[in-house]
């Protein structure tokens, strides 16, 4: 191959042909134009006349340059210029590509993929093979991936199919694949890392040099992901940290919250100064915003790392404080309102007044401390308030202590009080013991200062020990609990002051209240501590919210804090419905140090986002533009297309066979138009491609995870309709409704996701033809959960987008529907789930040769149909298995031959072969 600048030439030996453009120029300047005739009966008129017009010896200059430029471009094109192409690759036999394909690759993924790309191509020129290595876990087994030996096709599809993973590379196991590789000596290694060192970084570089000659693809130093560290609970404002590698320049970003429907709540800037490696920015909301934030993410860093998931631990609970005292009168170490409140601030939205004005400004949990004291009716109110759903936390002191009579209380408590050196003698202060493992409090750690003097003792019961939530030393109970209703009722059995204790005064006191909090509405410590946490939503690579693979699995009971990220627990959210937990990945990293110590032996260089472009097609078309140009030029001069057109030389144009030659030419250049549409992907291109066979076609989501599975599922299902029925099916495409023509596909699968937009008027009204002529759209909410009043929010995502088309009345697909037996006998209709209603046109779609216009489901077909390079599923079914698995392929069939047959086994006269199959 040989190289000019930017230009390189895959066969250049074609170039000699070059040398025969002065040959050529010859040729044309001494061949004249043919003679004209002209036929004139009066020929003895012409005698002794003198012509004043000459004919020229040679053809126009501007006919030969012309001639010259078409000869030159086409062999240029002969030649196989490239622009930008990739360096020849050294070495023998099939080249490794090594990927770090963890988060840290994500942000600047497009970037690698150009590498990969072009690394394939070059291979492929040279005839060589490549090998694929990940180095991030993925699947059950948590291993990196390793190929074999893969063509140029097959390395392409793995290609497109590679994401990055949210969690960290396990480069010390890739190690061992990596060793495990015989594929001769003298081989090339790319490594595309991911631009981070680590304690494994210079033994994989070792590694890889066993192989052969490597080279390390590196990020440049401003190109390096960050990452977001999760914001304090504690704190009363969200604090963004955003944290980078060392030796960073000054650099500016910005951070944006959002609330879990996917706006955007508030934007914070960040800058960095020069070397720094941390900084932090305020998000400043009100209480009602911040509680709506359930997402914090860094422009630009589409990665997991860059994404901070919140959940109930960062709401700002609205807590009243039953107290006449106004809020912020005053500081009283007296009062035990100003305890509470120094201790609650930071963490809840606080407001003072009495019970009716605090139950109307809708409160989820209400204090009442000693000092205050409640009149009969609002405690009649509170227990109708606690019973749908409220907590009231409250404190001992000397007035309960003499009221008997109070049953506002969640255990019976004897009258008095039990003090140092009183009728209960204490010989010394009493100290908290630890909290059990079923206390929300357990974990805290408990100051050995803290002491308790004095507390309101309970009354022994049989479920007392059930109720206490906290024990002094001597095993009397300090804090108790009671559910009554959908709520609950706390009481501290000691002062909120330091009248009979000095816990106000520590830091204890503050997460004992917070821990109290966190069992108010919305989260339920007991129920979280307590059973396995789920997967309900998970993190791709790209900091996108997905559902969970089939491979997550729920955290045990006390391990989530300590539990890493990995294929089984990706980051995301854990829980039951509104009971969550959010598992966030930048917690786990500890350092994003640069790449560093390599050996010398290795070459590095950075990604670039040229990617190589192939000119030869373009050259073609040149070449075919001047050959007719020059055809319809030689054609002028002779005067043939001048009688042609004036209509009166048509027999001569005819015979002469110029209309033969300019049809040639007219449809060498449509060919190679086509050909060159198809390499540079254009309109025509898809037009010929979509034409040429039946395909099946997936609408683009613009979401790269969804649009994936669905070519994936439907390369899964064009197999088995290639394999089991007459129809040839060729390789499945990908549709833009905004851009692309419809009308060449019979099916349409749209796969929904709560990012799509609302069509364009335009887009509106090209599906409304679609429809019109025929055309069938397959609607998949993925969420098992669509339904007539369209409730999830895929399913109002595709309400907004059907919203102007003319949609005909939908019903369940009744048992005698033509979708029921287009090819197999069936009356479910499972995909990825199962379940739900499958809706098509009320009355059998009479209009559209008993085709149905519309389809709408929420089984996630494509994931039951997608299959890998390999022919292997991809995704788990469930709750069927295989055998779901199978009927969803079933549907596939029957959806295909639907659309393609219409209603043709509606037909009566095959009743009777189907009822013979039945054996009835």
């Amino acid at each position: 191959m040989l190289s000019l600048g930017p230009i390189a030439f895959v066969t250049p030996w074609i170039l000699l042909a070059l040398l025969l453009l002065p040959l050529l120029w010859w040729l044309l300047r001494v061949t004249p134009p043919a003679p004209r005739q002209v036929r004139f009966p009066a020929i003895r008129l012409l005698f002794g006349l003198i012509s004043r017009e000459k004919t020229p010896d040679s053809s126009p200059l501007w006919l030969i340059l012309l001639r010259l430029a078409m000869v030159a471009a086409f062999i240029l094109a002969m030649a196989h210029p490239l622009i930008n192409p990739g360096d020849e690759l050294p070495g023998q036999g099939p080249v490794i590509l090594v990927v770090d394909d963890g988060w840290a690759a994500a942000p600047n993924w497009s970037a690698r993929q150009a590498a990969l790309r072009q690394t394939i191509a070059q291979a492929e020129r040279e005839g060589r093979g490549t090998v694929l290595v990940t180095t991030a876990p993925s699947g059950a087994s948590e291993k990196p991936t390793i190929t074999g030996v893969l063509k140029p096709s097959e390395a392409r599809g793995a290609i497109d199919q590679l994401r990055p993973k949210p969690w960290p590379t396990d480069r010390k196991t890739a190690i061992a694949s990596i060793d495990d590789l015989n594929l001769g000596e003298n081989k090339l290694v790319l490594w595309l890392s991911d631009g981070l060192d680590g304690p494994s970084a210079s033994t994989m570089a070792e590694a890889l040099l066993r192989q052969g000659r490597v080279r390390v693809f590196t990020d440049a130093p401003d190109r390096l992901p960050k990452i977001l560290l999760p914001p304090d609970a504690l704190e009363s404002n969200l604090t963004a940290t955003v944290r980078r590698g060392p030796g960073g320049g000054a650099e500016t970003a910005a951070v944006r919250a959002y609330a879990e429907d996917g706006r955007s709540l508030s934007r914070a800037a960040v800058s960095f100064k020069p070397g720094e490696t941390e900084t932090t920015a305020q998000i400043e909301l009100p209480v009602e915003l911040r509680n709506e934030v359930t997402r914090i993410a860094i422009e630009q860093q589409d990665s997991a790392a860059a994404v901070t998931l919140l959940d109930e631990r960062w709401r700002r609970r609205p807590v009243g404080l039953i107290s006449d005292r106004p809020l912020d009168s005053g500081p009283s170490l007296l009062n035990e309102t100003y305890y509470i409140e120094r201790a609650l601030r930071p963490f809840s939205d606080l407001k003072h007044g009495g019970v009716a004005s605090l139950l109307k400004s809708g409160r989820a949990v209400i204090i009442w401390p000693d000092e205050h004291a409640m009149v009969a009716t609002d405690m009649v109110t509170l227990t109708t308030w606690i019973e749908d759903g409220g907590l009231l936390l409250r404190f001992a002191g000397p007035r309960l202590a003499r009221d008997i009579d109070d049953t506002l209380t969640p255990v019976r408590l004897r009258r008095g009080g039990r003090d140092l050196g009183g009728v209960l003698l204490w010989s010394q202060p009493a100290r908290l013991t630890p909290f059990s493992e079923e206390s929300p409090f357990r974990g805290l750690v408990i100051p050995p200062d803290v002491t308790i003097s004095r507390q309101v003792l309970a009354e022994p019961s049989l479920d007392l020990a059930a109720k206490t939530w906290a024990r002094l030393s001597d095993g009397t109970p300090l804090v108790t609990q009671e559910r009554r209703g959908k709520g609950r009722l706390v009481l501290i059995h000691t002062t909120a002051n330091t009248a009979w204790t000095n816990l106000p005064l520590s830091g204890l006191f503050i997460q004992l209240m917070r821990r109290i909090l966190t069992t108010s509405r919305g989260v339920d410590a007991d129920k979280i501590e307590k059973r396995p946490l789920p997967p309900l939503e998970t993190l791709n690579g790209f900091g996108q919210a997905s559902k969970p693979d089939a491979d997550a699995t729920a955290i045990p009971a006390g391990a989530f804090a300590k539990t890493k990220s990995s294929p089984r627990h990706p980051p995301g959210y854990y829980g039951f419905g509104d009971t969550r937990r959010a598992m966030n990945l930048s917690p786990q990293i500890d350092s994003l140090a640069p790449l560093r110590d390599l050996p010398a032996e290795i070459k590095r260089q950075a990604y670039v986002n040229a990617e190589e472009f192939d000119l030869k097609p373009s050259l073609l078309i040149a070449a075919l533009l001047l050959l007719l140009a020059d055809t319809l030029a030689s054609l002028a001069l002779r005067g043939i297309l001048r009688d042609a057109l004036s209509m009166r030389g048509l027999r001569t144009f005819i015979t002469r066979g110029a209309a033969v030659g300019i049809i040639i030419f007219t449809g060498a250049l449509l060919v190679a138009t086509t050909a060159s549409a198809q390499n540079a992907g254009g309109p025509d291109a898809r037009a010929l491609e979509a034409s040429l066979a039946t395909r099946l076609a997936y609408v683009i989501t613009g979401d790269n995870s969804i649009d994936s599975v669905s070519k994936a599922g439907l390369t899964g299902l064009t197999d088995v309709l290639n394999q089991r029925t007459a129809v040839e099916v060729g390789v499945p495409i990908a549709v833009d409704v905004d851009d692309d023509e419809l009308a060449f596909y019979a099916l349409l699968y749209w796969p929904i996701s709560a990012e799509q937009t609302t069509p364009a008027a335009a887009t509106i009204a090209k599906l409304n033809r679609y429809l019109q002529n025929g055309g069938t759209i397959l609607f998949d909410t993925r969420d098992q959960t669509v339904s007539a009043a369209f409730i999830s929010r895929p399913a109002q995502v595709l309400r907004q987008i059907t919203r102007g088309l003319n949609l005909p009345p939908l019903e369940p697909v009744p048992p005698n529907h033509v979708l029921t037996k287009a090819f197999y006998l069936m009356q479910d209709f499972p995909g990825r789930w199962s379940g739900n209603q499958v809706w098509v046109e009320r009355g059998n779609a009479r209009n559209n040769d008993g085709v149905s216009r519309i389809i709408v489901g929420s089984h996630d077909w494509a994931a039951a149909w997608a299959v890998d390079g390999g022919g292997r599923p991809m995704f788990a079914v469930v709750p069927g298995g295989e055998r779901q698995r199978e009927m969803a392929y079933r549907f596939g069939v029957n959806l295909v031959m639907y659309t393609l047959t219409g209603n043709y086994k509606s037909d009566q006269v095959h009743v009777p072969a189907i009822l013979e199959r039945l054996g009835q």
